[in-house]
């Protein structure tokens, strides 16, 4: 029992004693003066009743307020504990993050040493091709310029990578001292909420930009080795061959084209060509190449009904038969003779590529295939004539052997692909496709294409060339 309510009720007895007490010597006494003592105890009574009265309602008005605060302390106490227990296990949720944020940065470093290894790689491959192609006798000053100037800036974007390396490991080293410290921390976490809620928001915030600078140092590095290779493929797009060189390449790698043409008569029964060629491909199809003249078959009208053709490729100790004969659509004079994979592996060698850019080059090599003679020439743009260029022969820069370009002759761009075949003297059909006017199969009775036929189709499409091309 709360002290004041007792105060209040022993006053509250002791009033009432010696309330009963007055009464009963006012018994005693006359009655004149029992009238008066009558009336003083009423007063007295009735002071004494509201005195009573106004102490107890505020003894019990302090005992309400006292028992309100003491149940207010006890809520805020229970709210105050339960708040430290959930901090407590936050704080250990983010202790355990942090360490595991720490073994993925330390994978990514190791990913990005990996990655700053193979850039290294690149770079001096690159260098090697620097110094291999400032060697070259005709390269021009201003391409090992630009060369040098772009291997200077993929220096310094190495240089620049390697220190985003070294700040990445910097950051994974205060990391994993982060994570030690919170660990000794985790005893105190109580006293230091609020420190610890600061911290775990600024390693999400490093996390983050680790994650960012993660991100583009990949973008480096994939530029750099993309830059790397566009580098490469444009030093050997670019890189004009010497015309010893291009003829060396022909050399080493044309194959023999034989042919034999049959028919029934008495004299010319039988006719055998051979010439020099090459295999070239447009990416898909492989074909050698060589002008209708260098064949038994001529265009004619009427044309020769052969009974049968025959001939295979040689290179080497290496042979595979010719199946078939096509006559290009632009110009049927120029002569396909189609190879499968397996074939052209046969008889190796290297296969010549079209030129994608046939008209980036003026000057050109022509290689007489069966004269065995070539030069440096310069070709011009006929606006008349679409998908041949014209010799200049004001421009003729004979190397080796007698030199006059005729039909048949193999066009060669500075690069070393295949520019085109000669139509005649004077013009070279540019080869951009593969596609075939016609076709002949060769076999040992072939009287039912009746080649003459054919031949003769021919002859009227090439009479109806302009006649500088015929």
């Amino acid at each position: 029992m709360n002290r004041s309510i007792l105060i209040v009720i022993c006053d509250f007895l002791l009033i009432s004693l010696l309330a009963f007490s007055t009464v009963d010597v006012n018994k005693i006494n006359d009655n004149n003066s029992e009238h008066a003592l009558k009336f003083q105890q009423a007063t007295n009574q009735a002071d004494a009743g509201k005195d009573l009265s106004v102490v107890m309602r505020q003894a019990l008005e302090e005992e309400r307020k006292n028992r309100d605060q003491l149940m207010g302390e006890l809520a805020r106490a229970r709210n105050t504990l339960t708040e430290r227990e959930q901090q407590v296990q936050t704080f250990q949720q983010q202790v355990q993050t942090q360490e595991h944020q720490a073994q993925q940065l330390q994978q990514q470093q190791t990913a990005l040493q990996q990655q700053f290894a193979a850039a290294q790689t690149n770079i001096q491959t690159l260098s090697q091709q620097l110094h291999t192609s400032s060697t070259e006798a005709l390269l021009s000053q201003e391409k090992l310029a630009a060369m040098q100037a772009e291997m200077q800036k993929k220096l310094e974007q190495s240089t620049a990578l390697q220190q985003q390396i070294e700040q990445l490991a910097r950051s994974n080293q205060f990391v994993v001292s982060q994570k030690e410290q919170l660990a000794g921390q985790l005893q105190v976490a109580e006293a230091e909420k609020r420190t610890a809620t600061e911290k775990a928001v600024f390693m999400a915030q490093q996390v983050q930009a680790e994650r960012e600078e993660k991100a583009k140092l990949a973008e480096g590095v994939k530029a750099l080795a993309t830059h790397s290779s566009e580098l490469a493929q444009e030093v050997r797009e670019n890189r004009p061959l010497a015309p010893n060189t291009i003829f060396s390449e022909f050399l080493t790698n044309r194959v023999q084209a034989n042919f034999e043409a049959f028919r029934s008569g008495l004299i010319d029964t039988r006719k055998r060509r051979n010439t020099e060629t090459i295999m070239v491909s447009d990416g898909t199809n492989i074909f050698a190449l060589c002008h209708v003249q260098e064949t038994p078959l001529s265009f004619w009208n009427p044309g020769t009904d052969w009974e049968g053709l025959t001939g295979s490729l040689n290179r080497g100790t290496a042979s595979v038969p010719i199946h078939s004969l096509v006559f290009a659509l632009r110009d049927p004079r120029v002569i396909l003779l189609p190879l499968n994979q397996d074939e052209a592996h046969q008889l190796g060698g290297k296969i010549y590529r079209t030129s994608a850019d046939p008209y980036k080059w003026q000057d050109a090599v022509l290689v007489g295939a069966r004269e065995g003679y070539y030069g440096e020439c310069k070709f011009e743009i006929d606006p008349t004539t679409s998908g041949y260029v014209r010799l200049d022969r004001n421009v003729i820069k004979g190397l080796f052997g007698k030199f006059n370009p005729s039909k048949g002759d193999l066009v060669f761009s500075k690069t070393g692909e295949l520019l085109g075949v000669m139509a005649n003297t004077s013009y070279c059909m540019v080869l951009q496709n593969f596609d075939g006017a016609a076709r002949l199969q060769f076999g040992s009775d072939v009287r039912d294409q009746h080649t003459g036929g054919t031949l003769a189709q021919l002859y009227a499409m090439v009479s109806e060339m302009p006649y500088k091309l015929q």
